[in-house]
């Protein structure tokens, strides 16, 4: 499961302490010298410097009224987007995911390519499809780890050509708010065995209440299931970027749509309360806070209303959402935080 970064507690201080030792220097592999012009194929995303980014696309059976480039989160693939993607069709959009480097079948699986590149694939990514779809409104939409990816892609000095971002449960737990235990361990194991890996999965923690979804995850052979501790650091690391970059949401931005789920056991409620924090108040973004849905929200059996309000939002930013959970969002971001 791509659980693997997020451990709480007590459970996160047993898997940590249980790594063997053993000394060698954390890795970073980050996308080398452009050789060609990036390049758009059926089954593949070709960047400048050749790396070829597995693709996979759901198509509507008419022209798309909307495009949506959708990246996955920590260890999971291309295939993230297999439980909505016939109900996003049938609303007439076209679907496009690409395995992130480090990730699924792209180059280097299992080792950190670097925040930066992940965030200029994501623009390269954007512009491509752009190309292929030209007068089709282009929205990014991106889970967890490729929520803060796209956090990044946005407030770069040359944006992805966007019409708004779609931010689900994104990974901004880094170390403004996770425990100083945790980081701390962290810090000591990535110098010490930062290319040991551990099981990705912890007891208990669930990422969505939808069993056949995750078995579908178990069984592809594209999820990673035991994670290096410098690729944690590296998720880290690009966690804590990601929350700085909030406050560089200005009021030029394209619409931001952020769902958060109350059952969410791998981004805690401070983290994503302090992404909210940081977001200027002239920014053109909306949180949509369901109580009842986890840290997968299209995945999960409660799914519907959030691709319901989903597809209200991309017709109209402006109007409220037809599940009301804008309204829940607004209430949330002031109610006392939850034990997590």
């Amino acid at each position: 499961m791509p659980t693997g970064p997020f451990l709480r507690g007590r459970a996160s201080r047993r898997a940590l302490l249980a790594l063997p030792l053993g000394a060698c220097t954390p890795q970073v592999i980050p996308a080398g010298p452009p050789q060609a012009e990036p390049a758009l194929a059926e089954d593949a995303l070709t960047m400048e410097d050749g790396a070829r980014l597995p693709l996979r696309a759901w198509l509507p059976a008419a022209p798309p009224r909307a495009v949506l480039l959708c990246l996955h989160g920590f260890n999971d693939s291309r295939n993230f987007m297999s439980e909505p993607a016939a109900a996003l069709n049938a609303a007439g959009l076209a679907l496009y995911a690409y395995d992130q480097r480090g990730f699924g079948g792209a180059p280097h699986r299992g080792v950190w390519p670097g925040a930066d590149t992940l965030a200029a694939d994501a623009a390269t990514a954007a512009r491509l499809l752009k190309a292929r779809h030209p007068g089709v409104p282009l929205i990014l939409l991106g889970e967890s780890m490729g929520g803060a990816v796209l956090l990044l892609a946005a407030t770069r000095p040359n944006p992805p050509p966007a019409a708004g971002y779609v931010l689900l449960a994104p990974a901004v737990w880094g170390r403004a708010t996770m425990p100083g235990i945790i980081t701390g361990l962290l810090d000591v194991l990535t110098h010490l065995v930062p290319r040991v890996a551990v099981a990705s999965g912890v007891p208990g923690i669930v990422p969505t209440d939808n069993m056949t979804a995750l078995r579908r995850m178990a069984r592809d052979p594209l999820t990673i299931r035991e994670t290096r501790v410098d690729t944690t650091s590296g998720l880290i690391d690009l966690m804590d970027d990601a929350l700085a970059a909030a406050p560089r949401l200005g009021p030029a931005m394209p619409p931001v749509l952020l769902v958060y789920g109350g059952r969410d056991q791998l981004v805690p409620p401070v983290a994503t309360r302090a992404l909210l924090d940081r977001i200027p108040a002239e920014a053109p973004a909306r949180v949509a806070y369901y109580a009842a849905i986890h840290h997968m929200p299209l995945r999960d059996l409660g799914a519907g209303a959030v691709i319901g309000d989903i597809l209200a939002w991309i017709d109209n930013p402006a109007v409220p959402l037809p599940s009301g959970a804008d309204r829940t969002g607004l209430a949330w971001r002031t109610a006392p935080l939850p034990a997590w």
